[in-house]
């Protein structure tokens, strides 16, 4: 056999040198792993022995990468929540600390994603490329670090804008019985931020699959997925993984806010999750209290919606707001969880099924329905008008209870109620159709003038519709000074007051004396 050639054997025994100089100085590295063995395992709990430097709310990591948070932190044992599927746990099988706590990826490679509160994939968009990991329990950010709510958050929708507006940082809690239709106010509010640099975050927890399903349609045919993360906890899945979801999805959201973005967070529906939270602390055998819930629920929550605020300047000036959504029970807002909710948020929205049934959408009731913050963040357009629409809309609706007993009524109060009908016809809204801040303020000045009282009430979508097209005959500077005017000018009122007079006219029944008004 020919030997090598000289280059050849220099590479060869450079080669050998350096294996045989890797060898000697090669350390061996040692990591400790404290490792536990599960002593029973039951629905989405499992109890665990040999973890004596367990932390609480450290993640474990069980066979199959299942992972769970130790919530009950003993002497003897540690009962943990799984996070994910545990049938093939068995008594007896290998646990592992990890040494960390829950977190989830957040970032930009979020947006239009589905993902679970673990951060994978339910899209078929493949793996999804998160810039950094951030714990999904954080602590809010302190009362200096906030900034007061300035900014409005426009909705779309019309009653919620004029009446029950909303600010950037607010926490608004929508509320009502099931199939009321706040699902779709929250949808419509993130539909409606489109073009707005809003980015938004829903959460769907315990929801129905097909339900879930419908929404991710919506969001993708409205073109909304490019703004938006949507995090899904399914009616079938663990209750650990639908007690984290509203967690790691605020946490995804937050990193936005710090990066000085505008975030919209919908939590639907924080029932469920409470429901959730109820099945793990009775499992883990935690003392009951009312209506079997828990001592610290409020809490659960209230450190959840403690982190929607707006940032200081100097901290990016970001934004977070919370949208929670909570299901009544025959109308009754004075139930616990629901209490507890509207005493941490800053305003409510409800949602009346008799309002529903009578066909009026969306079914705000007005009167029990207030925004604590959004009045001082309100466009001042909107503030030079709403206040006399809500107290009109409020005696028509008290003087209309009396009308409906026959009884003989005087001509003011007959003008009243014919007026509040055209307010409660102006501010019906179909799903899935926002309405921009010109065509809202042309509606809302028309009521105020009284141009509609002269419409038909079976002519109003029309009407409607054709005063939303003459919104486009508003001048350029107009619609600007309607966004950043600190008053809305005679001049400019009345500019759109004679719009929407002329686009009206057509649907009076006398032309030529609704032109003299």
């Amino acid at each position: 056999m020919n030997a090598p050639p000289d280059s050849l054997q220099r590479v060869f025994d450079r080669a050998f040198a350096g294996l045989k100089q890797g060898r000697q100085t090669f350390t061996p590295q040692l990591t400790p792993y404290e490792v536990g063995t599960i002593i029973s395992v039951s629905t989405g709990i499992a109890r665990v022995s040999g973890l004596p430097h367990v932390g609480f709310d450290e993640l474990v990591k069980f066979p199959g990468d299942l992972f769970g948070i130790a919530f009950n932190v003993d002497k003897d044992e540690v009962a943990v929540v799984l996070l994910g599927e545990y049938w093939h746990l068995h008594a007896g099988d290998e646990v592992r600390r990890t040494g960390r706590v829950m977190d989830v990826a957040v970032g930009d490679g979020l947006l239009g994603r589905v993902i679970d509160p673990l951060g994978r994939p339910l899209d078929d968009y493949g793996p999804v490329i998160g810039g950094k990991r951030l714990p999904i329990e954080r602590p809010a950010p302190p009362i200096m670090d906030r900034a007061p709510v300035t900014v409005s958050l426009q909705t779309g929708i019309k009653v919620i804008d004029a009446l029950i507006p909303i600010g950037c940082g607010q926490r608004e809690l929508i509320l009502g019985d099931r199939q009321t239709g706040k699902t779709a106010i929250a949808i419509d509010t993130i539909l409606n931020q489109r073009d707005r640099n809003v980015l938004c975050v829903y959460c769907a927890i315990g929801q129905r699959s097909s339900a879930v399903a419908k929404t991710v349609a919506v969001l993708r045919e409205k073109e909304a997925m490019a703004y938006t993360v949507v995090v899904v906890t399914e009616g079938n899945d663990p209750p650990g993984l639908a007690y984290i979801a509203p967690y790691a999805a605020t946490s995804i959201a937050e990193s936005f806010m710090e990066a000085g973005r505008d975030v919209l967070i919908v939590y639907d529906d924080l029932t469920h999750h409470a429901r959730a939270y109820r099945e793990l602390s009775l499992l883990l055998r935690r003392p009951p209290g009312r209506e079997a819930f828990p001592g610290d629920i409020f809490y659960i929550h209230s450190r959840l919606l403690e982190r929607a605020t707006h940032l200081r300047e100097e901290l990016g000036g970001g934004s977070l707001t919370a949208l929670p959504i909570i299901e009544t029970q025959a109308q009754n807002i004075s139930a616990y969880i629901p209490t507890n909710l509207i005493s941490i948020t800053d305003g409510q929205i409800y949602l009346s099924p008799s309002l529903f049934e009578l066909g009026v959408l969306p079914a705000v009731d007005v009167g029990k329905s207030v925004s604590r913050v959004g009045g001082k963040a309100q466009r001042v357009a909107y503030r030079a008008v709403a206040g006399d629409l809500k107290l009109a809309y409020a005696q028509f609706e008290e003087l209309e209870t009396f009308a409906r007993f026959g009884a003989h009524l005087d001509e003011d109060t007959r003008k009243i109620i014919e007026h509040g009908r055209r307010i409660r016809a102006c501010l019906q809204q179909p799903e899935f159709t926002p309405v921009s801040v010109p065509a809202q303020i042309a509606v809302l000045l028309a009521l105020s003038a009284e141009l509609f009282d002269r419409v038909p009430l079976d002519q109003m979508t029309d009407a409607e519709q054709a005063l939303y097209e003459a919104t486009a005959d508003i001048p350029a500077e107009v619609r600007q000074r309607l966004d950043s005017a600190e008053k809305l000018s005679e001049e400019d009122r009345e500019t759109i007051v004679q719009i929407a007079r002329k686009a009206l006219a057509r649907f009076q029944p006398n032309p030529e004396s609704a032109e003299k008004l």
